[in-house]
C-alpha cells in the first residue's frame, strides 16, 4: 500500500459524498481521496417532491467543485464501468484509476420498460426532468377540473420497486394541492401497490396511519394490485383487472446503476455485501454502500448509515485501530402532506425468507416512533438544509457537533410529537 493510502469512492449521491467526507473528517491528511462521478452536482432528491408544486430544481442542486477542493477531494468526471479486483484498479470512461481502498456508492436507476408501456404513458418519480413532466402534468389535471371535466388520477407502485414511500408522498400532496386550488371534488385519485400492506417495508404502524390519510383524504386504497402492462388511459394488473385513468404517476422498478461483473451481484445487478461493514463479499479492500449495494430498501438516511460503516471500517483499518461503527439498519423519514407531515422511526431486522429479506422490527417499541403532526413539515424542512449545508461544506451528516445537535433535537421532536 502506498505511504499515503488512496481511497476511491465511486459516485456522488448520498453514500459516496457521505463516504469521502466522512473519511476526511476522520482520518484528516492521513488519506488521499478521489471522487468519481459522472456529474459536477448533487442533487437532494428527498426534496425534489416540491418541484410538481411549483419549487424550482435549482433550489436541491450542490455544485461538487467547492466542497472537494476545500476538504482536499480529487474529484474526476466520469462514469465508473467496472473494476479489477487483483490490480486494484477502478475503470471508468476517464481511464483506470488505482485504488488502496473502493467504496461503490454508484447507486440505482429506474427501469419503466420491465412494465410494458409504463415509460411510454406514466409520469415517473426520479429525476428532476421527470419532476417537471409531472409538474405539467397536474397543471393538466387542475385545468381540466376547473373547466367541469371529472379526472382520474391514478398512482402505480410496480414489482421491484424498492422504496415507494415519495409516492406516497406525492399523492398526499397532490391531494392537499387540489384541495388548496378548489378542484379536488371533480378529481378522483385511486392509489394501488403491489405491496400487501402501504408501505409494507416499514411495519403495520405506518400501514395504519396511511389507511386513516386515505380515509379521510377519500382516496381509494388499493393493495395487492400488481401491474401487468399499462395502455393508453387504462392499467391492466394481475388477474385482468383493469383501472382507468387520465394522468397516472408512478415509480418505477429498480435495478443496479452500474453493473459491477467482477463482484458477487444478484439478479439486479445489487453488490453483496457483509451486513454489518458494507465490505464486498470475498474483496478485503473494496466497499459498497446506498442503493448500489444489496439491502432491499433504498433509501437516503439508510445510504448514509452504510456510508458512515463503510468509510470507518477503512478507517480503522488505515488507522490500525478496530471500527467504532457498525451498519444497523434503522429507517427515519418525513413524510410530507403539504398540510402535515408523517414522522416516521422504524428499526429493521433481516430475516430468513428470501421474498421479504428484512422486516420492521414492530416489537423494538424503544426505537418504533410514528407521528402525524404540521410541526413535522418543520422537521422536514429543517432536515432539507441541514444535509446541503454539511455536504456544501464538505462535511459528513452524522458528525461532529452539528449532527449531535440535530439529533438532540430530533429525539425531543419524536418524544413529544411521535410515539
Amino acid at each position: 500500500m502506498a505511504e499515503t493510502p488512496h481511497v476511491v469512492v465511486a459516485g456522488g449521491g448520498f453514500a459516496g459524498l457521505e463516504a469521502a467526507f466522512y473519511l476526511r473528517w476522520k482520518l484528516g491528511d492521513k488519506v488521499r481521496l478521489t471522487l468519481v462521478s459522472d456529474r459536477d452536482h448533487f442533487v437532494f432528491k428527498p426534496n425534489t417532491i416540491y418541484i410538481p408544486f411549483g419549487e424550482e430544481p435549482e433550489r436541491f442542486r450542490i455544485e461538487l467543485e467547492r466542497p472537494c477542493r476545500k476538504r482536499n477531494i480529487e474529484r474526476i468526471e466520469a462514469e465508473a464501468q467496472g473494476v479489477e479486483p487483483e490490480a486494484r484498479k477502478l475503470e471508468t470512461s476517464a481511464g483506470a484509476i488505482d485504488y488502496d481502498w473502493l467504496v461503490i456508492a454508484t447507486g440505482a436507476a429506474m427501469r419503466p420498460e420491465e412494465v410494458p408501456g409504463l415509460r411510454q404513458y406514466a409520469h415517473t418519480l426520479w429525476t428532476i426532468e421527470d419532476m417537471l413532466a409531472l409538474r405539467a402534468g397536474l397543471e393538466r389535471v387542475l385545468q381540466c377540473a376547473k373547466e367541469g371535466k371529472r379526472q382520474r388520477l391514478l398512482f402505480l407502485v410496480p414489482p421491484n420497486n424498492k422504496c415507494s414511500g415519495p409516492l406516497y408522498e406525492m399523492v398526499f400532496m397532490t391531494d392537499t394541492w387540489l384541495r388548496k386550488q378548489g378542484a379536488r371534488d371533480a378529481v378522483e385519485i385511486t392509489w394501488t401497490t403491489m405491496e400487501q400492506s402501504f408501505i409494507q417495508a416499514f411495519g403495520p404502524r405506518l400501514h395504519t396511519v396511511v389507511s386513516e390519510e386515505f380515509r379521510e383524504r377519500g382516496i381509494t386504497g388499493r393493495t395487492g394490485m400488481v401491474v401487468e402492462k399499462v395502455l393508453e388511459n387504462e392499467v391492466v394488473y394481475r388477474g385482468e383487472q383493469r383501472l382507468p385513468y387520465d394522468l397516472l404517476v408512478s415509480f418505477p422498478p429498480y435495478a443496479a446503476r452500474v453493473r459491477w461483473k467482477a463482484l458477487p451481484s444478484d439478479d439486479r445487478g445489487f453488490v453483496h455485501v457483509e451486513p454489518d461493514s458494507r465490505r464486498v463479499r470475498e474483496h478485503q479492500r473494496i466497499f459498497c454502500a446506498g442503493d448500489a449495494a444489496d439491502f432491499p430498501i433504498k433509501q437516503a438516511f439508510l445510504a448514509l448509515l452504510q456510508a458512515d460503516a463503510a468509510a470507518d471500517h477503512i478507517a480503522a483499518a488505515i488507522a490500525g485501530t478496530e471500527p467504532e461503527l457498525r451498519f444497523e439498519p434503522m429507517s427515519m423519514c418525513v413524510m410530507e402532506e403539504l398540510n402535515k407531515a408523517t414522522f416516521a422511526q422504524v428499526p429493521l431486522k433481516y430475516t430468513d425468507d428470501p421474498e421479504r429479506p428484512v422486516v420492521a422490527d414492530a416489537e423494538d417499541t424503544e426505537h418504533y416512533k410514528v407521528g402525524v403532526s404540521p410541526l413535522w413539515r418543520l422537521g422536514k424542512k429543517v432536515l432539507g438544509i441541514y444535509l446541503p449545508w454539511r455536504f456544501g461544506a464538505g462535511k459528513p451528516f452524522h458528525a461532529g457537533f452539528a449532527w449531535e445537535a440535530m439529533d438532540m433535537g430530533l429525539k425531543v421532536m419524536s418524544k413529544v410529537l411521535a410515539d
